[in-house]
């Protein structure tokens, strides 16, 4: 009962004031990580779909679609995602000094971690709904292509 009052005063004028824009601040690098992930996955998709119409083969097409699934593993692929969100390293020194912030690496970690499942369950979703149409006439192909990754995208 003691503590209470002090500490609600010291949050409401020291903290509550600050929270409005470091969510701001916060929220750029992760959204701008986010979006990365959705141009990757937009990207590798759009690249199955130019060979798919240059080739016309479906082997090759199940070769590219079961490449696409270890999207989410591909260090190289996924570290423009990933340099995205390192930007909160300055943005939480900040925060470090001023609110005695700790365990940055761990929010970053964690972030990043989140970009991955989030790439995992797109790939997944994607061959969960495309899987069915890989026996459907090749001229179709491509257009299903199109609208699953636009349904996965959703």
């Amino acid at each position: 009962a003691s503590v209470s009052e002090p500490a609600q005063k010291c949050c409401t004028e020291n903290i509550q004031p600050f929270l409005t824009s470091i969510l701001e601040e916060l929220m750029g690098p992760i959204s701008s990580g986010f979006m990365e992930v959705r141009s990757l996955f937009d990207k590798e998709v759009n690249e199955i779909i130019q060979d798919f119409q240059k080739t016309n083969d479906m082997t090759r097409l199940k070769e590219n679609v079961d490449q696409l699934m270890t999207l989410p593993f591909n260090s190289v692929k996924m570290e423009p995602c990933y340099l995205k969100v390192n930007l909160l390293q300055e943005f939480l020194q900040d925060l470090k000094s001023r609110f005695k912030v700790y365990h940055i690496d761990f929010v970053i970690q964690r972030t990043q971690n989140f970009m991955q499942e989030l790439m995992e369950n797109a790939v997944y979703t994607f061959e969960q709904l495309f899987s069915p149409s890989r026996q459907a006439d090749s001229a179709k192909v491509a257009t299903t292509i199109e609208k699953v990754k636009l349904r996965v995208l959703k």
